[in-house]
């Protein structure tokens, strides 16, 4: 049933997503991309539309996959209810082995702090964290965000690095980055 695998891909998402939202891309796509849920494209959407809302992608996209899966997977599950249904579930199960985590091991963490053990853990998943980072930058490099054609491929880039020299270089806020690319984005595509 597709209730109970959505609950599996998010508690596999919940308990292995280290990093935040960028870190859990790669396993997001995967587990939800994969099983035919969403495409590329409403993945693409999906990561940009989370970054522009308040809250982690990661739960952003459980909302939001809860609600489309069910119906994708069978028409007699199209109806609003079950899109409610699954978009509460698969918020839930993605919070709740972080909420598990904090509430168990925090305590034990923060007491062995100076451990060699706890040292070595998360002298181990720093670097795992920055390729998972590296990773999403990756995935994210498709032709649903860049373009099909040389041209816009071009464009895109060039778009890009505009915004990662403004946003390196200058105090601009972001949000003033989202507007100025989705303003530059209309005029030039």
């Amino acid at each position: 049933m597709i209730f109970l695998r959505l609950i599996w891909s998010y508690l596999k998402i919940g308990f292995f997503g280290f990093g935040g939202g960028y870190a859990m891309l790669a396993l997001i796509e995967n587990e939800i991309v994969t099983p035919g849920w969403i495409n590329e494209q409403m993945f693409t959407d999906i990561v940009a539309v989370s970054q522009m809302t308040p809250g982690p992608i990661g739960i952003n996209s459980a909302t939001y996959i809860g609600y489309v899966a069910p119906g994708v997977s069978s028409p007699a599950f199209s109806n609003p209810i079950f899109g409610i249904l699954g978009s509460l579930l698969c918020t839930l199960v993605v919070v709740l082995p972080s909420f598990l985590l904090v509430r168990y091991a925090g305590h034990y963490i923060a007491r062995h702090r100076d451990s060699v053990a706890i040292k070595g853990i998360f002298a181990g998943l720093r670097p795992v964290t920055v390729g998972l980072i590296a990773s999403a930058a990756l995935i994210l490099m498709n032709a649903d965000n860049f373009g099909n054609t040389p041209t816009d491929i071009t464009k895109s880039c060039i778009l890009a690095a505009c915004a990662l020299g403004l946003a390196l270089f200058t105090r601009i806020h972001p949000i003033v980055l989202i507007i100025g690319g989705g303003i530059a984005g209309y005029l030039i595509f």
